[in-house]
């Protein structure tokens, strides 16, 4: 019993804690846009299935924590379920009732509600990182190289340690982190690399070696590296408004490169072994809560990026699917037949059910459990 008290405590608690914040950005977002849009909300829930504990306001919505700390949901006035799927008695509203039914809202307002589900995310992170960036500071490097690894990629092309790196892919880099990003993403890719040394600017095409490395969570990456370090290291401050427009690119380039690499895992460059589920989060959320609440809340904002980002897929049952099915409204001028959005609704349920079991399936290759009940029958 202590050791499985040890556990809870170490992956379960730090988990629900990031999980949990996350969600409640996410649906709070779709909640305060729905709210001033005159629609009734029924439930706001943070977790699914039953009800551990709630309470419901003035307005009559419903606001509960659920056993399941997997997700959340807003359940509006017209909806039959979480999915936000109408309920059938949405073609029999009096007009009374029509008024505060989120399916009977102008599309312009139902588009409005659900993009502000992944917007939440989106400016939590921002703001999250802002204050990091005026109070703990940014981790800076300049983009100096320090050293070149002997018979690297770097070093047979002719670096030299003090060269100071103007940019790599075409995109102009302020930091060494820039460096490492977009040449990890790029492994097995001829890049240009523009480099300055002695006031002479120099151009080099480089092509990153692909190498395997195993972060501190035990987790293994396939990566590019050309073979130069760095070895200046510093947490700059910004003033508030200049760690506003850090954290926003910082948020960009979470972005880009997240859709970059699901670009390569679909292409078949880069191995799908690195998607991970609900179990990889926890043993993150626990390491990483090891190491103090700043990098807690770091994670906390990079999760927060990736949930904004995955519900702007164009997949049916997230936030994207339902806003396809507006666009598509708004072009038409009528919505698209009832028969269509359930039948998107049933084969979206399939696509993220799949993911979400590839994704937990990785998850227990990773912590080694597959291994173990092979061994048990071996």
């Amino acid at each position: 019993m202590p050791h499985i008290l040890i556990l809870a405590g170490h992956y379960a608690i730090p988990f629900i804690i990031v999980i949990s914040i996350v969600v409640f950005v996410h649906e709070f977002g779709h909640y305060w846009v729905a709210r001033r849009c005159g629609v009734k909300i029924e439930t706001f829930s943070i977790g699914f299935g039953r009800e551990i504990f709630g309470w419901t306001d003035k307005r009559g919505t419903r606001w509960k924590v659920s056993w399941l700390p997997l997700g959340g949901y807003v359940k509006m006035y017209g909806d039959a379920s979480a999915a936000s799927t109408p309920d059938s008695a949405v073609h029999s509203m009096t007009e009374e009732q029509k008024r505060i039914a989120f399916y009977h809202q102008h599309v312009d307002k139902r588009m409005a509600v659900v993009a502000a589900g992944p917007a939440a995310n989106y400016l939590f992170a921002i703001v999250v990182l802002a204050l990091l960036f005026m109070f703990q500071g940014q981790p800076y490097s300049p983009p100096d190289v320090s050293t070149v690894v002997e018979n690297g990629v770097a070093a047979e092309a002719g670096l030299l340690p003090g060269d100071h790196v103007l940019s790599v892919d075409g995109h102009t880099v302020d930091r060494f982190e820039d460096i490492k990003r977009i040449v990890a993403l790029n492994a097995g890719t001829p890049i240009p690399v523009e480099v300055e040394r002695g006031g002479v600017h120099a151009h080099y095409t480089l092509t990153p070696e692909i190498v395997t490395m195993t972060d501190r969570f035990g987790g293994e990456h396939k990566i590019g590296r050309i073979g130069i370090m760095s070895q200046k290291l510093e947490y700059k401050k910004w003033s508030p408004p200049m760690a506003v427009k850090q954290a926003v690119v910082e948020t960009w380039n979470l972005t880009a490169g997240t859709l970059q690499a699901i670009g390569q895992m679909i292409m078949g460059t880069r191995g799908t072994e690195e998607l991970g589920g609900p179990l990889r989060i926890a043993e993150m959320s626990g390491n990483v809560a090891q190491e103090g609440v700043v990098a807690l809340i770091w994670l906390m904002a990079v999760i927060s990026v990736n949930l904004g980002l995955i519900n702007l897929f164009p997949v049916p049952l997230l936030d994207g699917g339902h806003l396809a099915f507006y666009l598509a409204e708004r072009i038409r001028g009528k919505p698209v037949h009832d028969k269509i959005q359930e039948t998107g609704a049933s084969v979206g349920m399939v696509l993220v059910l799949s993911l979400m079991i590839f994704a937990t399936w990785n998850d227990l290759v990773h912590l080694k459990v597959i291994s173990y009940l092979r061994g048990l029958f071996s």
